[in-house]
């Protein structure tokens, strides 16, 4: 018989993983991350290529330790094991920082926990975690494809226009935007378990529901509940069973068993999460909760599941941070974690990003490109298939709003079969991003990779509505243009938190990904009002601000191949 572990919120508790505690004087015997502590590059500036030491400072030298040797010491990696893995040793490792910055205890608590993690390292847990977070990004982009691959026959069933029926993705890019609010404050007051798996529940249960929308506005009522939860692969198989389900069925049918389809998936994928993996709660969010000892308890079983050994006991925590006083718990309150969640984008939070000239030259060309990417991408991709189904012959600028509609009836499956090939294709592009980003060449690295695909995004994209005259000349711009999107937005995801320095990264990369939500929601509302047939305008003004992305990409100052920073 099949034993299935039970997932709902438990308190873990240190007794169910004391085998996996060793000394703390053994702990460098286990550690990871002191047998992996890098090593300054030739050249580098001291205290830049080390995690956590020097980067608080951004790019001012004043923060530069001046004593000596010292100063390349790793905020989380001890010269010395036996100084390091000590009371004392690991005191003052919590308490560096910035001249005359006092570090409450749940900051101090919170960097040993940091270092517990690093030092047992990536293992079995990490790597379900990783495929478990995948089913997010898959169903991100699974639903956000499956809504532009419906828009031709919700078009046809409801009798809207084709420019018209695009305010449907306005639906889902509200969705996301309220739930990226909502989820990052909702994880904080009920925790990283439930939302993490709550998320994809109910992405399939509103999903599913507009499979049987009586109309349009209930299409669109559903699609608003849609919360941003592997990327590209999402979209391959969104592509997949839209060719199956709306190519081979009449008008009505097709486009619902699509839907059904994909939110039985969705279904699934939570099922999966919720009985069939045991995922621990985030230890920071227990610690901020007053639960130190199942903070404690978590970091354990993630050693114990990995197959590594910890030194983290309440013991140590306590002994570190509070110096042997009596043991006192605080309790972040709901209205102290949304104020602090608000308080991150403060002007007081924002200002340090541009404390120096380059550090705020950098911010502003990151938010830049954030920005005219959030805008330009959703512009050409959540309109693909309604492009795609013209075969090149929608140009030309009529002045109707129903001049160019196209009747999904007349839609054949080659529209759909070309946006599948174009999925396909751009899967590699993820590989490729992961593996151009840390290429030793001076055309290459984060800001070179990121900079190279932009720019051949934008040249086919002009080539698309320029020269895309028949639908295989379309769809071999719309493969290339696939391609190099995915590369572009693998980097920006991981080149963006590295470029901030830690105190402010979480206000710097939030603000980034709020104006590429913000800038995304007025996509579809700039494709159902531009002028003329909407086939050509919205490609081109897509085209342009990638292309004014790919200028701002060149101007960052910074390169962070290379570098950790914490």
């Amino acid at each position: 018989m099949i034993s299935i572990p039970w997932t709902w919120p438990r308190s873990e508790t240190a007794a169910d993983y004391s085998s996996a505690v060793v000394p703390l004087d053994e702990a460098h015997q286990h550690s990871h991350s002191y047998r992996l502590r890098p090593r300054p590059e030739s050249g580098e500036r001291r205290g830049d290529g080390v995690p956590g030491h020097g980067d608080d400072h951004g790019d001012d030298d004043d923060g530069a330790d001046k004593d000596g040797e010292e100063g390349d010491t790793a905020m989380l990696v001890m010269t010395n094991a036996a100084a390091g893995y000590s009371i004392e040793g690991l005191r003052r490792e919590v308490r560096r920082g910035r001249r005359g910055e006092k570090w409450t205890a749940y900051e101090m608590k919170s960097k040993l926990i940091n270092k517990a993690i690093q030092d047992i390292g990536m293992g079995r847990y990490n790597w379900q975690l990783f495929v478990l977070c995948g089913f997010g990004w898959f169903a991100d982009n699974l639903w956000m494809q499956g809504v532009s691959l419906t828009l031709p026959s919700l078009s046809a069933e409801f009798g809207v226009s084709e420019k018209s029926v695009r305010y449907t993705t306005s639906s889902l890019f509200v969705g996301l935007c309220l739930g990226s609010f909502f989820w990052g404050i909702g994880s904080d007051i009920l925790g990283r378990r439930i939302a993490f798996n709550l998320t994809l529940l109910i992405t399939s249960v509103f999903g599913t529901a507009a499979a049987y929308a009586s109309s349009w506005a209930g299409v669109c009522l559903s699609l608003l509940t849609l919360l941003s939860v592997w990327w590209p692969v999402g979209q391959l198989c969104s592509s997949l069973f839209a060719w199956f389900f709306i190519a081979n069925w009449p008008v009505d049918q097709g486009w619902r068993h699509f839907v059904r389809t994909i939110g039985i998936i969705t279904f699934v994928m939570f099922l999966i999460r919720f009985f069939l993996f045991h995922m621990f709660e985030s230890p920071k969010y227990l610690l901020s909760r007053g639960r130190q000892a199942e903070a404690v308890a978590v970091v354990q079983g993630i050693a114990l599941k990995n197959g590594k050994k910890t030194w983290l006991t309440e013991e140590v925590l306590d002994a570190v941070v509070e110096d042997s006083a009596p043991r006192v718990h605080t309790r972040l309150s709901t209205r102290n974690i949304i104020r602090n969640k608000l308080a991150s984008f403060s002007a007081e939070r924002i200002r340090p990003l541009f404390n120096t000239r380059k550090l705020g030259l950098t911010t502003t060309l990151i938010w830049f490109s954030w920005a005219t990417i959030g805008l330009g991408y959703p512009l050409f991709n959540a309109f693909l298939p309604q492009y795609l189904s013209h075969g090149g012959n929608g140009g030309g600028g009529g002045g109707g709003d129903n001049t160019g509609d196209i009747p999904a009836s007349e839609i054949t499956g080659e529209t759909y079969r070309n946006y599948a090939i174009t999925s396909v294709v751009g899967v590699p592009g993820s590989l490729l991003a992961a593996y151009s980003v840390d290429m030793k060449s001076p055309f290459l690295g984060r800001r070179g990779t990121l900079a190279i695909s932009t720019l051949v995004s934008a040249v086919f994209l002009f080539m698309f509505v320029r020269l895309g005259k028949s639908p295989t000349s379309q769809l071999v711009f719309s493969c290339v243009e696939a391609f190099a999107q995915n590369i572009m937005y693998g980097v920006l995801y991981a080149f963006t938190p590295e470029i901030f320095p830690a105190p402010v990264r979480g206000a710097g990369t939030g603000v980034a990904s709020f104006l590429n939500r913000a800038t995304g929601l007025m996509a579809p509302i700039i494709a159902a009002t531009v002028p003329g047939d909407g086939t050509t305008a919205p490609v081109h003004l897509s085209a342009a601000l990638i292309l004014a992305a790919f200028v701002g990409i060149c101007m960052i100052p910074i390169e962070t191949r290379g570098r950790q920073r914490l």
